[in-house]
């Protein structure tokens, strides 16, 4: 009990300090004086579709569902690459992973390209105050990348025991290493005790200061990743036989082996067996964390967005809620993320702008996450950098029947815990019905094995049908594609001076 009092009156400190953060110059009221829109740019970790305004009747979500509402929701939104450092590197740079050589979660953004401009630090060189708060970006050497910040970071927290849980036997056990403690958590106490909670009303905090002056504020929330650790009342929002056992546990027939994985990130945590099938009541306990995570960053979503209508700023802020990739919970055999399959690269997205003539509506089109950066710069009208591989589809806020892309492409390497390079990087396109994977050899490019699905028919994928004759020319057809993109062997980049 004493532990959670403790985190009770952390979080209660946390949020107070923020007060300090950021003071507005002399020069601004109480009033915005400028013209140019916010950016509430919220970011989800691990975060799949699993949310009402998809269409997910099990999910208790009214915030995100209620933000949907009052935006344009993206059914085919798709991530770069489906782990957190490669994905958030290019949803914040507007590069591709190939571009930045960031694949893994070791490598920091600025590795080979030293004087890359990330998303907020291009608004703050266009006259933005930028704040993050939670975690934003993934980087071993500089957690939140200080150069893209006008203020200090504030809450992020990496693989803290204190981070993840509040019962005391967890901490305990969470500090011995990166897993090591249950896989799930459920406490009686406030949102607050947990990191999430504190994020949210750091947030609400930081809002009070920055409204008198243009801000791309960044909010990061923890949760649904694992461990799936969540006040009691949103476990509370479902029950355990609601999670069924499901009958796609297999990798697609026909797959490579490497298509798939281990699902290490979830081995090592207490309970869960390094190699065997986890037992049914494993699995449903799993499911229903996840579900409770999802439900409790619900709430704190809400709260940011209650405390911009309080403020009046709705009418000039941009809300952008997005996560860094997908997530599995069991089907095709897996857990967790970091394969090329469509319950990993296919995310949530939601775009809400103050002048947009489209509200409450979905779009079909295809999109990247490389496209929010332009995006953006088109939304608040300042200029795009050149160097930008995304393109803007703000097209689509307005006007969501429109098309943007002919396809979207990920990518993962292979193996996933690599040393100096991979043996194999696996390209991924997905068009409006086909995915079509090519699993390249990193030296010189060759082709080890591909794979394609057809989405219209089995929308998560079962039966690999690269060697039916009656699919030849359409898997002719996205190679060829694909390489119009992805060149066979990526150019090298020079390595950034140290």
């Amino acid at each position: 009990m004493k532990a959670i009092v403790c985190w009770i009156l952390l979080g209660i400190v946390s949020t107070v300090g923020l007060g300090l953060q950021y003071v507005p110059s002399k020069s601004a009221t109480s009033e915005q004086k400028r013209n140019e829109p916010n950016v509430l740019f919220i970011v989800v970790d691990d975060l799949r579709t699993d949310l009402g305004c998809y269409g997910d009747s099990l999910a208790h979500t009214p915030n995100i569902d209620k933000l949907a509402r009052t935006g344009v929701v993206f059914d085919r939104a798709y991530c770069q690459q489906a782990v957190c450092a490669p994905s958030r590197a290019s949803m914040l740079t507007g590069l591709r992973p190939d571009s930045l050589r960031v694949w893994d979660l070791n490598t920091p953004i600025r590795t080979h390209l030293a004087n890359v401009v990330t998303l907020p630090q291009y608004f703050k060189q266009q006259g933005y105050v930028t704040q993050c708060i939670g975690k934003i970006f993934h980087d071993p050497a500089d957690h939140q990348d200080a150069q893209s910040w006008s203020v200090p970071e504030q809450l992020h927290i990496t693989d803290d025991a204190g981070g993840k849980y509040v019962l005391p036997e967890n901490i305990r056990n969470g500090g011995k290493g990166f897993w090591k403690a249950a896989p799930t958590e459920r406490a009686e106490v406030p949102d607050s005790a947990y990191v999430d909670g504190r994020v949210a009303l750091a947030a609400v905090r930081a809002l009070e200061k920055l409204r008198t002056q243009p801000f791309f504020l960044a909010v990061g929330f923890r949760r649904p990743h694992l461990p799936f650790s969540a006040p009691e009342r949103h476990w509370k929002f479902h029950k355990p036989e609601q999670f069924a056992i499901r009958s796609n546990e297999q990798l697609p027939m026909g797959a490579p082996v490497y298509a798939g994985h281990e699902s290490s990130e979830l081995r090592g945590y207490t309970d869960v067996p390094p190699k065997d099938d986890l037992s049914d009541a494993m699995k449903q306990q799993l499911r229903h964390g996840y579900y409770a995570s999802t439900s409790y960053v619900d709430a704190q979503v809400g709260l940011v967005l209650q405390k911009i209508r309080q403020l009046g700023l709705a009418s000039n802020t941009i809300v952008v809620l997005v996560s860094d990739h997908g997530f599995h919970l069991g089907e095709q055999g897996l857990w967790t993320k970091t394969s090329n399959y469509e319950l990993d690269v296919r995310v949530p997205l939601i775009v809400s702008a103050p002048a947009q003539k489209a509200r409450g509506k979905h779009t079909k089109a295809l999109v990247e996450l490389i496209d929010l950066f332009p995006t953006l710069t088109d939304l608040c009208q300042i200029p795009t950098p050149k160097q930008i591989q995304g393109k803007s589809f703000k097209k689509l806020v307005d006007n969501p029947g429109l098309t943007h892309r002919s396809s979207a492409i990920s990518q993962f390497p292979r193996p996933w815990t690599y040393k100096k390079n991979p043996e194999l990087i696996g390209y991924s396109i997905r068009n409006q019905r086909f995915r079509y994977t090519e699993w390249r050899r990193y030296q010189d490019g060759n082709v080890a094995a591909s794979e394609l699905y057809d989405l219209e028919h089995e929308p998560i994928e079962r039966t690999n049908l690269s060697g039916q004759s009656a699919y030849r020319n359409i898997l002719k057809d996205m190679s060829q594609a694909l390489h119009n993109e992805i060149p066979a062997k990526p150019a090298p980049l020079q390595r950034a001076s140290r």
